[in-house]
C-alpha cells in the first residue's frame, strides 16, 4: 500500500507541476484526466521502488508476491469500480457510458504498461542494499506508565470533537438567525 500511494503521490504532483506551468490547458477538454491516466501508469516505477525498499527493510522475503499484490490490488479495485458503475450506465443507456474500446485501453495500460514497471521498479528496489535504521531497537520492552485520566481516548474523543462543534454551531446560529429574522450581519 506504501507503494501504491508514492504512485498516487507522485501522478498528483506532476500533475500539479504540469498545469502550473500551463501544458495541462482547462480548454483542452479531457486533458487533465488523459495525463493523470499515463502518469499513474508509469509511475508504476515509483510503486515498485518504494515497495521493494521498505518489503526489504522489514525483511521481507517473498518479493514476487508483494509486487504481485502491488500491480494488481489497488488499481483491481479501482478497475472493478469503476465497470461496475459504467455497467450501471451502459444499463441505463447513457450517453455518458465510457466505451468498450476506451476499457480496453485501459486494461491495456495497466496489464501492459503499469504492471511491467512495477515489476521493474521492485527488481531495481529489490538489487540494492537493504537500508540501515539509524537507531537500534531494544529488544526488552519499557513498562508503559499509567496514564492519566485526561489522556483517555473517551475523554480525548469528547474534547476533540467539542472545539469544531463549537465553531460550525456559532456559524449555523448567526446563518441561520439573518435567515429567520431577517437580518443581515
Amino acid at each position: 500500500s506504501v507503494g501504491s500511494g508514492m504512485q498516487v503521490l507522485g501522478m498528483s504532483i506532476v500533475t500539479l507541476v504540469f498545469a502550473l506551468l500551463g501544458f495541462l490547458s482547462p480548454a483542452h477538454r479531457g486533458g487533465l484526466l488523459q495525463s493523470m491516466m499515463l502518469l499513474f501508469t508509469f509511475m508504476g516505477v515509483l510503486a515498485g521502488y518504494t515497495m521493494s525498499r521498505f518489503y526489504k527493510l522489514f525483511n521481507g522475503d517473498d518479493w514476487k508476491t508483494a509486487t504481485l499484490m502491488l500491480a494488481f490490488f489497488y488499481p483491481g479495485i479501482m478497475f472493478v469500480v469503476f465497470f461496475i458503475l459504467n455497467l450501471l450506465i451502459w444499463g441505463q443507456k447513457s450517453s455518458g457510458a465510457v466505451p468498450f474500446t476506451t476499457m480496453f485501453a485501459l486494461l491495456v495500460l495497466w496489464f501492459g504498461i503499469s504492471v511491467p514497471l512495477a515489476f521493474l521498479g521492485s527488481y531495481l528496489g529489490f538489487r540494492k542494499e537493504a537500508v540501515e535504521l539509524p537507531v537500534r531497537t531494544n529488544p526488552v520492552p519499557r513498562q508503559i506508565p499509567a496514564q492519566p485520566w485526561f489522556v483517555k481516548p473517551a475523554f480525548s474523543c469528547m474534547v476533540g470533537g467539542v472545539l469544531p462543534f463549537g465553531a460550525v454551531f456559532t456559524e449555523l446560529f448567526f446563518i441561520m438567525s439573518s435567515l429567520w429574522q431577517h437580518q443581515f450581519y
